[in-house]
């Protein structure tokens, strides 16, 4: 993931009964629709507040394309491999994951994007943004049912694996190293590699 700026409501301020208005997916899908937001924008939205995305580094961004690369590889047409588009999490998130693993449909989403349903896998990608990485979008993928999330730590080239979502968060972590290997949830018979995703 590439480099955040958190929008949020400042927790000392008093409120006074107060409340931030948290933004919907539908209201957001709108301003884009409407052009108050573009592509040009680099922003998504979690948890009802909108995020600005920074621009990717070099290594950041090659790692992204070997990863696209890699997935497309091992499950041709088996899934739909996505990067860095939208998914529909819920009524105030549509983040825009590095990489997810989709169902596959003929329509390849153009109706509408993946759900949680839909959804196989979603890597995260991070060299600048673990805190985000690991606190506000695990959690958010974990209470919306995401059975395996991987973050991809490029600053010391582990994989950590998040897997038991509940509403508190992932119940299962574990950190990867060159030399190990995991099977992905959706799919048992298939073994990766940690040496192949660097």
């Amino acid at each position: 993931m590439s480099a955040v700026l958190e929008i949020t409501t400042p927790t000392s301020v008093p409120t006074n009964g107060v409340k931030p208005h948290l933004i919907t997916v539908a209201e957001y899908d709108r301003m884009i629709e409407l052009g108050v937001y573009t592509e040009n924008d680099h922003i998504e939205l979690l948890n009802g507040e909108i995020i600005e995305l920074m621009p990717k580094g070099p290594k950041h961004t090659s790692a992204n394309s070997r990863l696209v690369r890699f997935f497309i590889r091992l499950f041709g047409e088996k899934v739909i491999v996505r990067s860095q588009d939208p998914i529909w999490l819920d009524g105030v998130s549509e983040p825009e994951p590095d990489i997810v693993l989709a169902k596959w449909t003929e329509t390849e989403y153009s109706e509408g994007h993946p759900t949680p349903t839909d959804i196989y896998l979603i890597m995260e990608i991070s060299d600048t943004t673990l805190a985000y990485d690991r606190e506000a979008k695990a959690k958010a993928y974990s209470r919306n049912g995401i059975g395996q999330y991987l973050l991809l730590n490029l600053n010391n080239e582990t994989l950590e694996e998040y897997r038991e979502p509940s509403e508190d968060g992932y119940q299962f972590k574990r950190t990867l190293r060159k030399g190990d290997s995991l099977n992905l949830e959706a799919f048992p018979e298939v073994e990766i590699k940690i040496d192949d995703l660097f």
